[in-house]
C-alpha cells in the first residue's frame, strides 16, 4: 500500500470529505492519466508548448489559421481521451452526496464523461466553437466534419496534445490546411469556446463558482498548481470565509501556505482511495 494512504493527513482529508459538502476544483493534473499532459507538472507542456493568447488570436488572422491547423488535430486525440480513475472517482463522491459541486480549469471535458453532474467549466469547454461575429455555437464533432471535408488531402500528423488541445506542428506542416467560415452567418472567425491565456474568464461563470464556494463545507484542489488567479482566487476566497482547503497536487501549488491539509500524491492513486474510503465509512457508519 502508497505509504501516502497511511498517513495523517490522508486520515485527516478523509475526515474532512466525510464530513460532506466538498467543492472539487480540478487542474490539468487529474487528466494526465488519460494522456493530456499537464502545463507545469515534470513533463508538463509549458516546457515546449507557447499557448495560443487571446491577444494574439483576435489581432493575427494568420495566427488564427495555424491555430485552427493545428487545434485540427489536437480536437481528434482530445476527444479519443477517456475519463481515467481519478475523475470516475470525483464522479464517485459526488454520487455519495459528499459534494457541493465540482468546478474544473480543464476544457477536455473528461469529468463530465465520468458521470459528474453540475460542472463548471471555468475555463471553458473544446467540444465548441462560437462565431464571433454572430455569437452561434457549433459542436466542434460537427466542425469537425466540415474541416474534414475541406481537407481532404490535408495529411499533417501530431505526436501529443497539449491541454489546450493544440498540438506542435512545424511551419511547413500547416501548408494547404483550409480554415472554414461560419456555416449560420457564412463570415467568422471561428473561436473555440475556451478562455485563452490573456482572456477574461466570463463574470457570470466566475461568479458561480463564488456562490459554490460561499456554500462549500471545505474546498478540495485536484491536480492544479494554482499558478494563475483564476483558479487561485477560490482558494483565498475560501481561506477568507474560513472554510477548510486540501490540495491534492504532484509538485508544489501557489496555495500550499494557504491550505490545511497537503497531500503531494498521484491524483489515479489517491482519489480512488479516498472514493473507497468513504464508501467504507459510509458502511460502518
Amino acid at each position: 500500500m502508497d505509504d501516502t494512504l497511511l498517513s495523517p493527513a490522508f486520515e485527516s482529508l478523509v475526515d474532512l470529505v466525510s464530513d460532506g459538502g466538498a467543492v472539487v476544483l480540478s487542474g490539468a493534473g487529474i487528466s494526465t492519466d488519460s494522456g493530456i499532459p499537464d502545463y507545469r507538472g515534470p513533463s508538463g507542456a509549458l516546457r515546449r508548448h507557447t499557448p495560443m493568447t487571446y491577444q494574439t488570436f483576435m489581432k493575427d488572422a494568420s495566427a488564427r489559421h495555424r491555430y485552427w491547423a493545428r487545434s485540427y488535430l489536437g480536437w481528434r486525440q482530445m476527444k479519443r481521451a477517456r475519463p481515467n480513475a481519478a475523475h470516475r472517482a470525483v464522479a464517485g463522491l459526488q454520487a455519495q452526496g459528499l459534494l457541493e459541486g465540482v468546478i474544473t480549469q480543464n476544457v477536455d471535458g473528461l469529468h463530465q464523461a465520468a458521470g459528474a453532474t453540475g460542472v463548471i467549466e471555468l475555463h471553458g469547454g473544446l467540444d465548441r466553437a462560437l462565431c464571433l461575429n454572430c455569437g452561434e455555437a457549433v459542436s466542434r464533432a460537427d466542425l469537425d466534419v466540415t474541416l474534414r471535408a475541406a481537407n481532404p488531402d490535408f495529411t499533417a500528423h501530431a505526436e501529443a496534445v497539449n491541454p489546450d488541445g493544440d498540438v506542435d506542428l512545424p511551419e511547413e506542416a500547416l501548408d494547404g490546411f483550409v480554415m472554414v467560415a461560419c456555416e449560420h452567418c457564412g463570415e467568422g472567425p471561428l473561436k473555440p469556446d475556451v478562455v485563452f491565456f490573456g482572456e477574461t474568464v466570463p463574470r457570470p461563470r466566475v461568479e458561480a463558482c463564488f456562490g459554490m464556494v460561499d456554500r462549500a463545507g471545505s474546498l478540495l484542489i485536484l491536480g492544479s498548481s494554482l499558478k494563475v488567479m483564476s483558479g487561485f482566487r477560490f482558494v483565498l476566497h475560501a481561506r477568507k470565509l474560513g472554510i477548510p482547503v486540501a490540495i491534492v497536487n504532484q509538485g508544489e501549488t501557489r496555495g500550499d501556505t494557504h491550505c490545511d491539509i497537503r497531500i503531494d500524491a498521484p491524483l489515479g492513486v489517491l482519489v480512488p482511495s479516498l472514493e473507497r474510503a468513504m464508501a467504507a465509512k459510509s458502511v460502518i457508519n
